[in-house]
C-alpha cells in the first residue's frame, strides 16, 4: 500500500474520478492517506481577467474547496484519511507542486480521452504529469 496518494479531479467533469477515485481509494488500503486536489485553472490572460468580478479568483478557489470537501463527504469512506488541496495556475504543474508538497508516493489520474487536435496543440494534462514526476503515476482509463 502506499502513505501518501495524490488523485487530482476536476470537480465539473465526473469522468475526472469516477474511475480513478476508487483505485486510490484501494491503493491507500487502512493506512494510508488520499490527497485530494482541484485546481482552478489560471485564466493567463489579462485582457480577459479584467472583464471579470475583483473577487473572482478568491470565490473560485473557496468554491472549488467546498466542492472537494463535498466530494469527499459523498464518495468516500469515513475511515479513509482525507486531505482536500486546492491549487491556482497551470493543472500540470500544480499537480506535481503538490505531489512535491504532501510527499506523495503516488499520483492517480484519470486518462481523459480529449480530441485530437486538442491534445496535438496543447497536450493533455496526464500526459504532463506522466512525463515530469519524479514518483509513479498510474493513469486510469
Amino acid at each position: 500500500m502506499f502513505k501518501n496518494i495524490l488523485l487530482p479531479v476536476d470537480i465539473e467533469h465526473p469522468e475526472s474520478w469516477a474511475k480513478s477515485l476508487p483505485m486510490a481509494v484501494e491503493l491507500a488500503g487502512t493506512t494510508g492517506t488520499l490527497h485530494l486536489l482541484g485546481v482552478v485553472h489560471d485564466i493567463g490572460s489579462a485582457w480577459v481577467a479584467q472583464s471579470l468580478p475583483r473577487d473572482f479568483e478568491a470565490t473560485s478557489l473557496q468554491m472549488m474547496k467546498t466542492r472537494l470537501k463535498e466530494l469527499a463527504a459523498q464518495e468516500l469512506p469515513q475511515d479513509l484519511s482525507v486531505k482536500t488541496h486546492v491549487g491556482h495556475g497551470h493543472i500540470a504543474e500544480r499537480i506535481l507542486m503538490m505531489a512535491d508538497s504532501v510527499g506523495a508516493d503516488l499520483i492517480v489520474i484519470a486518462a481523459l480521452h480529449s480530441d485530437d487536435l486538442r491534445t496535438l496543440m496543447v497536450g493533455s494534462n496526464s500526459g504532463k504529469v506522466v512525463r515530469h514526476a519524479k514518483i509513479p503515476v498510474l493513469t486510469v482509463r
